[in-house]
């Protein structure tokens, strides 16, 4: 049976750039599961699989819908327990509990900084409307006040980022030899970067560079693929 994920879309459909939909994309990938995407805009997230308050990604995997990066790929683990695991056990489980934790509140503020106006910028104008009001309220000032205080460097993206950099210095992913959710977690966050932004911010030769192209590379190119910001 073939699983749909319903993904974040820009303006054109091919720009996918949702860092939590790169994360189940990958997951699903991990447990070598066949998936049809259905790109959906900003102003379309509260009309599918019939609700209201839906939050993007959501899959529907025959009768069963669930939504939310991380309930997804425990549900994958879960349904498909022969499949190559996800966590490797409640050790991973709580290892990518700590890893979304931190790249949510250390590693996404960093990529917004780099890339809110190149996303804003992606959309069609009934979403830049919806994006403009939402994020503005969030962040308390425009897009363009936003993005004129923060300097376009991935000075700070690689402080955030040290962490991940000494412990791939010593192993090839998060999850060891091989890569988990954990894994997926940031790859989405710089994934989210590199389909919303021209620029190229991680350090070439970083460990960190690294590790992002093994994975860009895997199930057969998938993340490499992924449409670039032009």
């Amino acid at each position: 049976m073939t699983i749909k994920i319903y993904e974040l879309c820009g303006d054109n459909p091919e720009r996918l750039f949702s860092p939590h939909c790169w994360k189940v994309r990958m997951a699903v990938a991990h447990k070598g599961l066949s998936w049809e995407t259905i790109p959906t805009p900003f102003t379309k997230v509260a009309t599918i699989e019939g609700g209201d308050s839906r939050r993007i990604p959501v899959i529907r995997d025959g009768d069963t819908v669930v939504e939310e990066s991380y309930e997804i790929a425990r549900y994958l683990e879960a349904t498909y327990p022969d499949a190559p695991s996800l966590f490797k056990g409640d050790g991973g489980d709580a290892l990518t509990a700590l890893t979304i934790n931190w790249s949510a509140t250390q590693v996404h503020p960093e990529v917004v900084k780099l890339c809110l106006l190149d996303i804003y910028n992606s959309l069609a104008p009934v979403d830049q409307e919806f994006f403009r009001e939402s994020r503005e309220k969030m962040f308390g000032c425009t897009l363009e006040e936003f993005d004129a205080k923060h300097a376009k460097s991935g000075d700070g993206l690689a402080k955030v980022l040290l962490p991940l950099e000494l412990t791939l210095k010593k192993q090839k992913f998060i999850g060891g030899e091989s890569p988990l959710f954990a894994d997926y977690v940031v790859f989405g966050a710089l994934q989210w970067l590199r389909t919303s932004s021209t620029e190229d911010y991680l350090k070439a030769d970083s460990a960190v560079a690294n590790w992002f192209d093994v994975l860009l590379d895997m199930y057969d190119g998938m993340g490499r693929k992924g449409r670039v910001a032009a």
